[in-house]
C-alpha cells in the first residue's frame, strides 16, 4: 500500500498510488496445463473440493438497464478472494549513525487460482509480498493460515503465494474455491465491473463501476531504483484503494477479467482505477506456478 509518483502518457497525468508494475513484454493466453491442476479458466470445472466456481448470474436491473444488485455474483465469487497480511522489518539509520529496526505491517488481496496435491496457489502483486518476512492469508470464513512465496515477477509486479493444503481446515476447504477467469480481450467499454479486495486492510469489500477504457497506457515509476515501466491496463471507475492490490475485477458472470492495480490519488481526479487484463496476467501466473525455483548457487551468470 505505497504511494509513489508516476508518469502517464508522456508525464501529463497526475500522481498515482503504486499498486502494480505491469508486465513489460506482450503475452498471449496459452492453453497449457499446470502440474497438479490447471487454472480455472471460463469453461473449466476444476475447483477446490469440486465446488463450482461459476456463479449464478443473478442481478437486478433498473429501467435504464443499469445493474442495481450484484449480491448473487459477489456471494458466489467471494470464496475465491483472500486477504493477505505481511510483516516486514525495515532498518533506518538515525541522526547519530545508529541503526534502528522497525516492524511494519502491510495489507493486500489475492485470488485463489489453482491447487495441486500439496498446495493451494494464490495470485497477488509482487509489491504486496516484497520484503515480507511472514505472510498470513485470511479466507472467506475468517480462518487464517501461514503462506510462503512460490514465485515472483518483479517486472510485472505479479506473484504467486502457496498455502500448504495440510494447514487448511477441512471446513475451510469446503467453503473456498478457485476463481474462474474470463477473456479480457473480449471486453467492451461500458460493461459493468465489480472490484473485490481488502481495501485499507479492513477485510473484503465490494465496489462497482464500468469498464471506462481499454488498453490504457500507464507508466509507473519504481520508488526504489527510479526505473519506469509502461503497460496497457483496463481503466475502471470502480473504487480501487490501497489494500485492493492483487484483488479481482469481475464481469457480470463472476469471471476475473483483471487484477486490481493502480489508482490516481490526486484530489482533482475521481474514478480512475486500473487493473491488469487477465489475458496479460494469466501466462505469467502459470509460469510462476510451474517453473522450478533455482537457488543462487546453481543459477547461471555472465561474468563480464
Amino acid at each position: 500500500c505505497l504511494a509513489i509518483s508516476v508518469d502517464l502518457l508522456n508525464s501529463f497525468l497526475p500522481e498515482v498510488w503504486y499498486s502494480l508494475v505491469l508486465a513489460t513484454e506482450e503475452t498471449t493466453q496459452e492453453d497449457e496445463s499446470l502440474s497438479g491442476g490447471d487454472l480455472n479458466i471460463a469453461g473449466s470445472s476444476e475447483t477446490v473440493d469440486n465446488v463450482s466456481a461459476t456463479p449464478e448470474n443473478s442481478k437486478q436491473t433498473a429501467a435504464d438497464g443499469a445493474v442495481t444488485d450484484v449480491s448473487g455474483i459477489v456471494s458466489q465469487t467471494m470464496p475465491s478472494i483472500v486477504s493477505i497480511t505481511t510483516i516486514a522489518r525495515t532498518q533506518v539509520r538515525g541522526f547519530f549513525g545508529r541503526t534502528q529496526e522497525y516492524e511494519s505491517e502491510g495489507c493486500g488481496s489475492g485470488i485463489i487460482v489453482s491447487q495441486d496435491d500439496e498446495y493451494l496457489y494464490i495470485a497477488t502483486n509482487n509489491h504486496v509480498v516484497s520484503g515480507a518476512e511472514t505472510l498470513t492469508v485470511l479466507f472467506c470464513d475468517d480462518s487464517t493460515v501461514s503462506a510462503e512465496v512460490k514465485g515472483t515477477d518483479e517486472s510485472s509486479d505479479l506473484a504467486v503465494v502457496a498455502v500448504a493444503l495440510e494447514d487448511i481446515e477441512d471446513e475451510t476447504k469446503d467453503k473456498i474455491r478457485t476463481a474462474t477467469f474470463g477473456d479480457s480481450s473480449a471486453l467492451k467499454v461500458g460493461e459493468t465491473a465489480i472490484a473485490i479486495g481488502n481495501a485499507l486492510g479492513y477485510g473484503q469489500s465490494v465496489t462497482t463501476g464500468v469498464i471506462s477504457a481499454l488498453s490504457r497506457e500507464v507508466s509507473v515509476q519504481n520508488e526504489s531504483d527510479g526505473s519506469t515501466v509502461t503497460n496497457e491496463l483496463l481503466q475502471t471507475d470502480a473504487a480501487i484503494n490501497p489494500g485492493n492490490s492483487g484483488g479481482a475485477l469481475l464481469n457480470l458472470k463472476g469471471e476475473v477479467i483483471g487484477i486490481n492495480s493502480v489508482k490516481y490519488s490526486e484530489t482533482s481526479v475521481e474514478g480512475m482505477g486500473y487493473a491488469i487484463p487477465s489475458a496479460s496476467a494469466l501466462p505469467i501466473i502459470k509460469q510462476l506456478i510451474t517453473r522450478e525455483v533455482v537457488s543462487g548457487s546453481k543459477s547461471a551468470y555472465l561474468g563480464i
